[in-house]
């Protein structure tokens, strides 16, 4: 079962959030550029900081060894978890496909900047939450009719959509991280109130 990273208060505001490419770039004597593209989507990285974080266990405040526990059961940068982050973890009626009678897997995605030219930048969700309606133009469909791979973001229908239908959805979704560094410093600096003034991690591909 993948681990969920904890909802704590005394997250500050000032949250990071940094999409990543990796280009390869080579230049000719004549000044011309060759680009060559890794990342063909982008790896998110996040950074939080913790203004607070409480270590009262008896009075039922446990922020503290919540979050180093959680850092723990992951083996610092060894192993993933599932992120939510809670300003971008929700779309509705995301198209997913367009059926061709043959077809019966699609990847979930969703649309970054829709009013951009060819609809935005897409970009598969391979960490799907809750999927809560799949529509064929605009119809819902029974949720018998089809299943959601939870590693993967693949819905996989029984029977291929007709050609030219319209697939869209309505779900939620985390972004699979890993940490970043394999220690981070907490600090006292009250009685029973410590602080993390960086926690790092980033998206990962399975």
């Amino acid at each position: 079962m993948a681990l969920i990273f904890p909802a704590l208060p005394g997250l500050a505001w000032s949250v990071t959030k940094t999409p990543t490419f990796q280009t390869r770039i080579q230049r000719a004597v004549s000044g011309r550029e060759l680009h060559a593209l890794d990342y063909p989507h982008p790896l998110w990285q996040f950074s939080l900081v913790y203004d607070f974080l409480r270590d009262n266990p008896q009075a039922g405040y446990d922020e503290l060894r919540t979050l180093l526990g959680f850092f723990m059961l992951c083996q610092g940068a060894f192993g993933t978890f599932l992120f939510q982050d809670p300003s971008d973890f929700q779309v509705a009626g995301q198209q997913v496909g367009i059926g061709d009678a043959s077809t019966t897997v699609f990847q979930l995605q969703r649309a970054m900047g829709t009013t951009l030219p060819a609809g935005g930048f897409l970009e598969p969700i391979v960490a799907p939450n809750v999927v809560s309606a799949i529509y064929f133009n605009g119809v819902t469909q029974a949720p018998t009719t089809y299943s959601v791979d939870a590693t993967t973001g693949l819905v996989i229908f029984e029977t291929a959509p007709s050609s030219g239908l319209i697939i869209t959805a309505d779900f939620s979704y985390y972004f699979r991280c890993r940490f970043i560094d394999d220690k981070y410093d907490f600090e006292n600096f009250m009685y029973r109130l410590w602080q993390l003034k960086k926690l790092t991690f980033i998206s990962v591909r399975s």
